[in-house]
């Protein structure tokens, strides 16, 4: 799903926004909401929700202002906000009654004296001294780098946002434990002339802030439209029997993929119908281990120690055999199901036997007389002019040709240089 900026194809190409799913337009934003309740008629226009939600830094980070003014305000709209000692530029998303329940989803209430206010739209001066500041981020943050490093601290600085007027700082890192940056935020204050603000974020959130391609072929999740991160263990990856390969199932970011959680609940409530404690069988050949679960197919498959062949066994045959080993009893088969494929089988061409039906020889000729054609080809004169020299050219005829008189032959021999006689001596 793109927004008709995104979507928009130039030459046969979709343009994309290139901006990690926080497009200019909203459309594809990835922190959005749909106002549902946008073509709601008011009746009391006094008791509608003064509260708006604003986004900031290409989406990435929404807050709500109290609008005290008599303006009304519409999605997508450039105001200007309350900030750390001076004020910021955002981009309205959601205005009127669907922001109270987004303040009732994360918590936050409406009568809320310390939330900030909006000032006014933003002017073109604002728009400017935004683009100003923003230019500076990339150039903070390699210089942050050196910084840490010079002070040999553990940890990595991910990102720097500058707010709109360029008073204040935030500094984005990861870090494994606790880092002391009491010295950190005296050198970054005097060598950008700002307000330094440390905010330690997840590997996951980094990875959703620098964005990339997955290994299905498309976009992060974590960069694209998810916005809270639940906890993934490989517990999720045993329930849908997948090998426990950590560079398979890890992300990006070195962690587990989200999207292992995607489908958990539905193996989950598949899995509720399998016998529990089935582990391990009985039967008179040994112990059957249990090897994976098919929720498609409601199969058990088990494997004997003398043998790597895998038994498929149906669920009420687990629950037999289970009874079966309560009572003392050890059935003799594990009596597996046989599994037929539902795809017609090809016709399989049958082998021919071709050895001795060629030989060398027949190979050895047909390459002489191809090379013999390719040197007629190349040189036509000599072929003609030696033709009757060659064993297998054609002969010249003994008989008398048509092409006029003949001289006689002469009988006397030639010498050895030119055709005449030799002289006689007297």
């Amino acid at each position: 799903m793109s927004c008709s900026g995104c979507g928009t194809a130039t030459g046969g190409k979709p343009n994309g926004c290139k901006s990690n799913g926080g497009c200019s337009s909203g459309g594809c934003n990835r922190m959005n909401a749909h106002d549902w309740l946008r073509n709601l008629p008011l009746v009391d226009t006094d008791s509608q929700c003064r509260v708006i939600e604003v986004s900031f830094s290409q989406g990435t980070r929404k807050d709500f202002f109290r609008n005290p003014s008599l303006q009304q305000f519409e999605k997508g709209d450039l105001i200007a906000v309350e900030g750390v000692g001076g004020f910021d530029v955002g981009e309205v998303s959601l205005t009127g009654e669907i922001v109270r329940l987004q303040l009732k989803k994360r918590g936050v209430k409406e009568d809320n004296p310390e939330m900030k206010k909006v000032l006014r739209l933003a002017t073109d001066r604002d728009i400017e001294l935004l683009k100003q500041n923003k230019a500076r981020e990339p150039e903070a943050v390699i210089r942050s780098r050196a910084i840490a490093k010079q002070l040999r601290l553990d940890m990595k600085i991910s990102q720097v946002e500058m707010q709109a007027d360029g008073r204040k700082a935030t500094f984005f890192y990861i870090a494994d434990g606790r880092v002391d940056f009491r010295e950190l935020i005296k050198v970054y204050a005097s060598e950008f002339k700002v307000k330094v603000e440390m905010r330690q974020i997840g590997a996951r959130q980094e990875a959703g802030k620098v964005g990339g391609i997955g290994s299905c072929g498309r976009e992060l999740c974590c960069s694209t439209w998810l916005t809270e991160f639940k906890s993934v263990n490989t517990a999720a990856a045993r329930y849908q029997n997948l090998s426990i390969n950590q560079t398979k199932l890890s992300g990006q970011c070195g962690r587990l993929k989200c999207c292992l959680n995607y489908e958990l609940d539905t193996y989950l409530d598949a899995l509720q119908h399998f016998p529990d404690n089935c582990d391990v069988l009985q039967v008179a050949k040994g112990n059957a281990f249990l090897i994976k679960k098919d929720i498609f197919k409601n199969l058990m498959w088990y494997t004997l120690p003398d043998s790597n062949k895998q038994y498929p066994l149906t669920l009420e045959r687990v629950r037999k055999i289970k009874e079966l080993n309560k009572q003392g009893v050890r059935p003799e088969e594990l009596e597996p199901v046989e599994i037929t494929s539902s795809k017609p089988k090809e016709d399989v061409p049958e082998f021919v036997e071709l050895v001795g039906q060629f030989s060398l020889k027949t190979l050895d000729r047909a390459a002489q007389r191809k090379r013999q054609q390719q040197q007629q080809q190349r040189n036509p004169r000599n072929n003609n002019s030696n033709s009757g020299n060659k064993p297998g050219g054609p002969q010249r005829p003994s008989g008398p040709s048509n092409r006029g008189p003949q001289r006689p032959p002469q009988n006397q021999p030639r010498g050895p240089r030119g055709n005449t006689p030799p002289r006689k001596e007297n």
